[in-house]
């Protein structure tokens, strides 16, 4: 493609639209599998937890080894859109697999067919994001055309994340009817839980197909060198040299940590806690339409106050309201709980732009001292603790709802399980966002200092 050449309206659309199915698939992972798996597949917390652990990490390891096949690969249709299309079929088929509750007794069985069915759901969707995510320099070079590329891709991502938010939990309850009568479930939710699979799969796969469809990647005529095994581990743990780089890596492993603690156990509050399983879906909606909304505010303070600063108070906001939440107990007034999650989703906005606005610039000083560029290698690093953070916040939860005795088959739990629920949705969930902010504080690269970084790398030589 022409370096200034226009995308089409189109083949911007068609790009975008792959990320409102993954967004239906991120908030169904933070939202409700855990959930699904304690209460309605029945399977022990500690051994949810734990499945959930294990697909997340053998995802995380899949991740770097998806982007090396896919930057080699070469084909009439380009080097990305082959793994959109047959990740898009897989994906459908396995969330059909995995959301179809098997009706065991046996726990060692349903761990299994849990830990199998969750790391291949995980990896399939690794199949299409990560070389979706791989698209934008292939479609086009221009840099306002980037831009507006990807302005399509979040705008798709937010209709994704509303939808998945709005429509999953009332799609199971309209379709099995399963209602809550005297503490204890009427009704088997698992037949709503195979048509929300069905159709989100379904989505997903669509709209990844869409992108496979509407956009055309530029031709590759260099072939990569090979690289031995010796020289790809020696990339990765060059990283670990970059000192700014663990210093915003760091803070992002724990706030993934605590946005999935959080964004987990927010179901179980509302349905085990406060005994108001209806109201789910509203808080899930106060807190993400909240978030989205200060996305472009927090954008805008950054230029006053610096992009790390904004991230601590955005880390230190979430903190704040959970412990207050906490607090104040669970009979507090709904309307009160409601503006606390308003609040904390002010907070929440900022993990979804700053870290990945922050990352390019310690990247930029890892080239400026190395005079090497591995994007690919730091951002494989960076999906690779993502997915640990998640991994981690499945093993606190179920390990802690495990030793509560958590009941799936009951509403109201013990109080031990309440006390644990609540202690996850605030003071535990916040610890994560506060380390976070503390790390943060000595991250080093100023606007001033980037512009200083960025000039050095340009007056390097080539090959410097």
């Amino acid at each position: 493609m022409n370096k200034n050449e226009r995308l089409s309206l189109g083949t911007k659309i068609g790009f975008g639209v792959c990320d409102l199915g993954g967004n239906l698939f991120f908030t169904v992972g933070a939202f409700i599998i855990m959930k699904y798996l304690t209460d309605t597949v029945g399977l022990n917390p500690w051994l949810a937890g734990v499945a959930l652990s294990i697909g997340r990490v053998l995802d995380a390891i899949s991740d770097p080894i998806i982007g090396s096949i896919s930057d080699r690969t070469r084909t009439r249709f380009g080097r990305r859109r082959p793994f959109i299309f047959v990740g898009a079929i897989l994906l459908f088929a396995a969330m059909v697999f995995f959301f179809n509750n098997p009706h065991w007794k046996d726990q060692t069985a349903l761990f299994i067919w849990a830990a199998i069915g969750y790391t291949i759901l995980a990896v399939v969707y690794s199949l299409v994001s990560i070389p979706y995510s791989s698209l934008t320099p292939e479609i086009t070079q221009d840099y306002n055309e980037r831009t507006a590329l990807n302005g399509f891709r979040f705008t798709f991502a937010i209709v994704g994340t509303l939808l998945g938010a709005g429509v999953a939990l009332p799609l199971v309850a309209g379709v099995s009817g399963a209602t809550i009568v005297d503490n204890k479930w009427v009704g088997d939710p698992s037949g709503g839980y195979a048509v929300m699979g069905l159709i989100f799969g379904a989505a997903m796969a669509v709209t990844a197909l869409i992108t496979v469809l509407s956009v055309r990647e530029k031709s590759m005529n260099v072939v990569l060198p090979k690289r031995g095994i010796k020289n790809i581990m020696k990339d990765y743990l060059g990283t670990f040299t970059n000192k700014p780089f663990l210093l915003i890596l760091l803070p992002w492993t724990l706030n993934i940590t605590g946005i999935t603690v959080l964004s987990t156990i927010l179901q179980y509050y509302f349905t085990n806690v406060r005994n108001q399983t209806e109201q789910i879906t509203i808080a899930m909606l106060i807190l993400l339409a909240v978030a989205i909304v200060f996305i472009p505010i927090w954008t805008i303070l950054s230029k006053f106050i610096g992009k790390k600063w904004c991230y601590i108070i955005g880390l230190l906001i979430v903190a704040t309201s959970v412990v207050i939440i906490y607090l104040i107990g669970p009979g507090a007034s709904l309307t009160t709980l409601f503006v606390l999650i308003g609040i904390c989703g002010m907070g929440f906005s900022t993990g979804y732009v700053l870290p990945w606005a922050i990352v390019p610039d310690a990247i930029d000083y890892g080239v400026l001292k190395t005079g090497e560029n591995h994007e690919g290698v730091y951002y494989g690093i960076w999906t690779f603790c993502s997915k640990v953070g998640q991994s981690l916040s499945a093993l606190i939860i179920g390990g802690m709802l495990s030793m509560a005795k958590y009941d799936g088959a009951v509403v109201v739990q013990n109080m031990d399980a309440q006390n644990v629920i609540r202690l996850l949705f605030g003071p535990i969930g916040a610890v994560f966002y506060v380390a976070a902010a503390l790390v943060l504080v000595f991250y080093p690269i100023t606007a001033k200092k980037h512009a200083e970084i960025r000039a050095q790398i340009a007056a390097m030589k080539p090959g410097k």
